[in-house]
């Protein structure tokens, strides 16, 4: 069994990558307008990225002899992504990216510190290519932020 942070901490990455998913594919679905598109766009291929990140935390968790939570496991927190009244309201869209970033980015963060302590180099290695990914989506969608603050 692996170090119990390392495994709680994977679990928490498991969890919000799942909820990321499940937000993302919803406000993909929702925001309307011609300036949404490319956020849309955005969004169903981070889908598909954040869906990859899920995948490689399950099986780290599997290798560690631990189990990813189920749906009876799972607590909701991304209040700030939940799907806008106004469908047009892109840019309450884009600070709950940004909000769902940072948290992703310091869980991330976190991961990496608690592999290191407890000699784990594959899970640090995984944790910082995530990162990666993270850092870069949250750069994107701060580019999305400025354009929109700027019109």
């Amino acid at each position: 069994m692996g170090d119990s942070r390392v495994v709680d901490l994977l679990r928490k990455a498991y969890s919000d990558e799942i909820e990321t998913v499940m937000n993302y594919q919803t406000n993909a679905i929702v925001l309307d307008g011609v300036r949404a598109e490319e956020i849309k766009e955005s969004l169903q291929t981070d889908i598909q990225e954040e869906l990859n990140h899920a995948e490689q935390l399950g099986q780290r968790l599997k290798q560690l002899e631990a189990q990813p939570p189920g749906s009876m496991d799972f607590v909701a927190r991304q209040e700030s992504l939940q799907p806008p009244e106004d469908s047009t309201d892109v840019l309450s869209v884009i600070e709950g990216v940004l909000d769902a970033e940072e948290d992703a980015i310091a869980t991330y963060r976190d991961l990496i510190e608690a592999a290191e302590d407890a000699n784990d180099p594959v899970t640090e290695d995984l944790a910082v290519t995530i990162l990666a990914d993270e850092e870069a989506h949250r750069t994107e969608f701060r580019g999305f932020r400025t354009e929109y603050r700027n019109d």
